[in-house]
This record gives structure tokens, sequence and C-alpha cells, in this order.
């Protein structure tokens, strides 16, 4: 199973802002869409989920074009996404939020499956559990991205891609939120990252696309990435002249992530 962009160029009123993209998706894998802000990792992620036309290229699904088809049927399909800054209805329930998530379900789904999926989807996020009528708006930032999260995969997706989940969240809450990414793909679910914490989501990525001005410039194993000169310059907080002894550090960084991440992982 895969989920591929070839050549894909996509924007805003006919004109491109990523350029001639060429990725893969495979199941059970986490890739990571790195870049500084504005480079055009949002924009790849809403075309390749519908919410953009795609202006030239494919969009694949196990080998079948699906460019023209709506984000609904994309759902369908098995893709689901999780927007950059949450979108939680803030004057719904978290019940009403997750309900919301399996909306082009609804129709196939009786009200005991409708809430034996909230109920499977929450067993990862306690929280929202024990506040299914309470208003979204009343959750913390960190909280209201778990529900965002919860709420995709009420649509039970193959596909997930999370659109800078990381955002505005304390270090604490930035290591919960990764380590439930993590336990995600332990789950078989293909995970496309875009995030701009270049470091933490290379320590958890299968594989990685440096993005620079709408095109891919870097692309490897996301360990990789993290030991390589030109990503660390530019989006690891190092800055040039980079030695060994700045590698070995790198190094160590990575397998120190990798332990926090695996320490404590989601059921």
């Amino acid at each position: 199973m895969t989920l591929e962009a070839r050549s894909l160029s996509a924007g805003y009123a006919g004109r491109a802002v990523v350029h001639g993209i060429d990725l893969a998706l495979e199941a059970g894998e986490i890739v990571a869409l790195v870049g500084a802000n504005g480079a055009g990792k949002s924009t790849l992620a809403k075309s390749i989920s519908g919410l953009l036309p795609a202006l030239s290229g494919r969009i694949l699904l196990d080998g079948k074009p699906i460019e023209r088809a709506s984000p609904a049927e994309r759902v369908r399909l098995g893709i689901a996404h999780v927007p950059e800054g949450r979108q939680v209805f803030s004057g719904l329930s978290i019940a009403e939020n997750l309900r919301l998530g399996a909306w082009v379900h609804r129709r196939a789904l009786s009200e005991m499956e409708m809430e034996r999926r909230i109920a499977r989807v929450c067993e990862a996020f306690p929280v929202l559990v024990e506040r299914l009528q309470h208003p979204g708006g009343t959750l913390s930032g960190g909280q209201q991205q778990m529900l965002a999260i919860a709420r995709g995969l009420m649509a039970e997706p193959r596909y997930l891609i999370l659109d800078e989940p990381s955002l505005g969240l304390s270090p604490i809450l930035v290591v919960e939120i990764f380590r439930m990414i993590e336990a995600l793909r332990g789950r078989g679910i293909a995970i496309l990252l875009s995030e701009q914490n270049a470091r933490m989501s290379l320590a958890i990525a299968d594989r990685a696309y440096v993005i620079e001005t709408g095109r891919v410039t870097i692309e490897g194993a996301g360990r990789e990435l993290l030991r390589r000169r030109e990503v660390i310059e530019r989006y690891l907080g190092v800055g040039k002249g980079v030695g060994a002894s700045d590698d070995a550090r790198s190094a160590r960084l990575t397998e120190g992530l990798r332990r926090i991440f695996s320490s404590r992982r989601i059921s």
C-alpha cells in the first residue's frame, strides 16, 4: 500500500507554491517533511488530502490516480488530514468533534458502532474520555491537539497527514505528541509528518524530505539526515563549520530522543 506524489505542483489561485514534488508514503512508516516556515510543507499536505487542487502531476493511491477525487472521497479511501492550528470546534462537545471525524462514514455506522469507534479512538487519549461532554474550547492547547488527532483517527485512515502537530506546545507536550505519533505507526498507520521541529521529526522518521522554496532538495532516512552537514547547519540550530564532535553530538541526541519516545508508548 503506497500513497505517492509524482511531479506534483500545487498552490493558490493558479500559482504554484510547490513544484514537481516526488514523494512516497508506504504502510506503517513515518515520512517527515522538513523545511522552514513558508517552504511549502502545508501546501503539499493540503494538495495530497484534496484541500488544494493539483496544478499538475499525479497523486496515486495504491497505483490509482486520485488527484481529481474530492477531499471526502479521499477520506473514504483512507486518507485523513489533521490540519495546522488544530481547528477544534470550540462550541461543540468533545464527543461531537469526534463524530465529525467519521462524518463521511455516518450512513454506514450505526449509533452503537459510532460509540464503539469513539471508545476505541479514545483508548490512546484518556483525558478525552473523562471529558467527552465538555466543550472542545475548554481543553488546553495540548489537549486540543490530542482531540484533533483523535478526530482524524475516527475515519480509521490508512494514511494520516499531520500538519505542524507540535505548534505552540510546551516541550513536555511536544514529547507527548511525538510519542503518540510513534505509537500510531506501531498500529500500522502510515504518517506524513509536516513539522518545523526538524530535530524531533527526523529522530522518529523512517524517511524524510527537505523542502526549500517549494522543491525537494534533500531526501533520505531520518537518522541519516540528522547527520547531514547541510541539514544540521540549516535546520538543527548549529552554525557552519560543523566538525566531527558536532556529528557525534547529533548522533547522541538522536539516540536520546529515540529512547525518550520509546520509554512509554501508548497502548
